[in-house]
């Protein structure tokens, strides 16, 4: 009998994972580098197409991950500690599901292997967003989208 070991999302909770394991859970949809609204009575976020000026548009990775947070001063380095306090990551983040104990989808690159499939499954920004120098930020609410809240499958 053969033991098979459980993928490291499935058997460690996001505090106890290494910085190699932590980052690795990004599957690059690039969806929490759009510029997002809230609704002041309500709460209610709402994303638009327009993302950060630092995300490459071929790559839907930071231009430079190891500066974003001074060279984007709000820019939210993602923590296991904080991730509790963020309600706006989209539903299809690996970091979201592993948190409520849900499963990676079939396009993860953790589960197919493929860092295309998140391209080829429609579940990242590729080719869906404009940078802030390109768009008119005095009207974003004409920017909502609202396929970045698609639910994995």
């Amino acid at each position: 009998m053969t033991g098979k070991t459980e993928p490291f999302w499935r058997a460690k909770r996001l505090d106890e994972m290494t910085r190699e394991e932590w980052e690795s859970l990004c599957d690059g949809c690039a969806k929490c580098c759009l510029v997002k609204l809230e609704d002041e009575d309500t709460g209610e976020i709402e994303y638009t197409d327009i993302a950060c000026q630092l995300l490459d548009a071929e790559t839907c990775r930071c231009s430079d991950y190891p500066n974003r947070s001074v060279r984007v001063p709000d820019c939210v380095t993602l923590t296991a500690e904080n991730l509790e306090d963020i309600d706006w990551m989209p539903p299809s983040c690996a970091y979201r599901l592993v948190k409520e104990g849900k499963d990676l989808p079939w396009w993860h690159p953790l589960v197919s292997g493929e860092y295309e499939a998140v391209r080829l499954a429609g579940m990242s920004v590729y080719g869906r967003f404009l940078h802030e120098d390109e768009a008119d930020m005095e009207d974003l609410e004409a920017r909502i989208v609202d396929w970045p809240m698609m639910p994995p499958e």
